[in-house]
């Protein structure tokens, strides 16, 4: 019984199971088939491929052996660092109308500090135009020069620095030309003001901006709010000092800046400095009392105290992006040793000593995406000097008209307008009582143009 029903047991299973075999070689058979397929299809393209390479490796070497070559243009929209060095310039300009004779400007009661002081020329000028290059030089060093136009055709060198980029701890070392440390507003370029011209403070106590031949060492803490501190040392030729005609260093410069922010809207910075000089036979030109034109020189030391303050607010979510800045700085100066009367002609001598303080505040709103106004208003105190040939009797206040006492000061107001970044045309409006004279009444409209590269600007 067993074996009868095996048999046709066994039979019934490989009738069903055969076809199921022969279904399954059949897509083994198939899916070798494929691979082969794509095997082959796969070595065609690798193939192609290996041609087209070796065909363009052929024609680059018979063209470098033809001809090197140009390099990739540089992209235009690429970082500062697409030309080595990076290149920028800064073209100014305007128009001033004013009502006092510019060529008779003088801040009363402040010796002549230099060619800078004063609103310049009537009618339409060239303003003074800026070439910058800059670069790293290797993994040490940075530099940069800028060379400046002035509108009488003169160029010279404005600032000429290198600055080191892997010193340790916090610290920078630069050297060669440079604009000093000191306060807030002296190490920025003309074209970053906020308004065209300078305080009068600056103009009384440095004839402008203050460059300095020298070194400066800066040291930035490692901590959560800004805290710099500075020291500058030099030739000491920059006016209130001079040239001394002796080796080695006149005269120092130490600074500290700290800043932070106070919430989410408004950032401030604050500073002090100390400016150290000496000058020797630092000559200016007066009138005597008999009307006679004459040179005098004052040979001692000028110091000088500043403290700078800022403050900004910027409106959070504000669509108008609307932001305000108030900027102020006081000076103190005190000079002390010999003043020469008409060197060239009575060469007469003694002590001088005197005190003078300035200072200005100012305030800027951006009430408009490009759109700012602004008013500044300036103040000086010259002082009463104390005048060793005046106090001895030799001669009389009115041999020095130029140091009689004076309390200079200037409102202004203005309006500007940044098309882009790149870009800005401003209009001013002061009331200058500088001089002795009349109110100078001036206006200007200036443009500010920036070509090439450009970095960030001061805070």
């Amino acid at each position: 019984m067993r074996g009868s029903f095996s048999l046709p047991a066994t039979a019934a299973l490989l009738c069903v199971a055969w076809p199921a075999a022969s279904h399954a070689a059949d897509d083994v058979a198939g899916l070798k088939a494929e691979l082969d397929a794509l095997k082959a299809d796969y070595a065609s393209r690798i193939a192609t491929l290996e041609a087209r390479i070796a065909e363009l490796e052929a024609s680059n070497a018979g063209a470098a052996t033809a001809a090197p070559q140009p390099a990739p243009a540089a992209s235009s929209g690429g970082s500062t660092s697409a030309f080595n060095p990076a290149i920028s310039v800064i073209l100014t300009g305007n128009f001033a109308s004013l009502s006092q004779d510019p060529a008779d400007y003088q801040i009363a009661g402040f010796v002549p500090a230099g060619d800078e002081v004063g609103p310049g020329e009537r009618s339409f000028n060239l303003g003074e135009s800026e070439l910058t290059l800059s670069a790293n030089v290797d993994p040490y060093f940075s530099g940069s020069l800028t060379a400046a136009m002035s509108p009488d055709n003169e160029f010279g060198v404005e600032e000429a620095f290198f600055r080191t980029i892997g010193l340790p701890s916090g610290l920078s070392l630069k050297g060669g030309r440079f604009f000093s440390g000191f306060g807030y507003l002296n190490e920025i370029h003309g074209h970053a003001w906020d308004f065209i011209d300078q305080p009068l403070v600056y103009q009384a106590f440095f004839g402008g901006q203050r460059g300095q031949d020298g070194l400066q060492l800066k040291w930035v803490a490692p901590t959560d709010f800004f805290l710099e501190l500075g020291a500058e040392t030099g030739n000491g030729d920059a006016f209130p000092g001079t040239r001394r005609s002796a080796n080695g260093m006149n005269g120092a410069t130490l600074f500290a800046h700290a800043g932070s922010d106070i919430g989410d809207a408004v950032t401030w910075r604050g500073g002090v400095s100390w400016l150290d000089l000496r000058a020797e036979d630092r000559a200016y030109e007066d009138v005597s009392s008999l009307g006679d034109l004459v040179e005098n020189a004052f040979t001692g030391t000028s110091r000088t105290w500043i403290a700078d303050a800022t403050l900004k607010w910027t409106a959070q979510g504000d669509p108008l992006r609307r932001y305000v800045k108030l900027q102020g700085e006081y000076m103190r100066r005190t000079e002390n040793g010999q003043l020469a009367y008409d060197v060239t002609g009575q060469a007469l001598g003694d002590s001088y000593s005197t005190t003078q303080d300035g200072w200005y505040i100012q305030g800027v709103y951006q009430f408009r995406p490009r759109w700012r106004t602004g008013v500044r208003y300036d103040s000086l105190d010259s002082g009463s000097p104390q005048i060793g040939l005046v106090d001895t009797g030799q001669l009389s206040a009115e041999d020095f008209p130029l140091l009689a006492p004076a309390s200079p000061s200037r409102t202004t107001l203005m309006l500007d307008w940044s098309p882009s970044e790149f870009s800005r045309l401003r209009a001013q409006y002061a009331w200058d009582d500088a001089r002795d004279a009349a109110t100078d009444e001036q206006f200007f409209l200036q443009y500010i143009h920036a070509l090439g590269a450009h970095g960030a600007h001061k805070f």
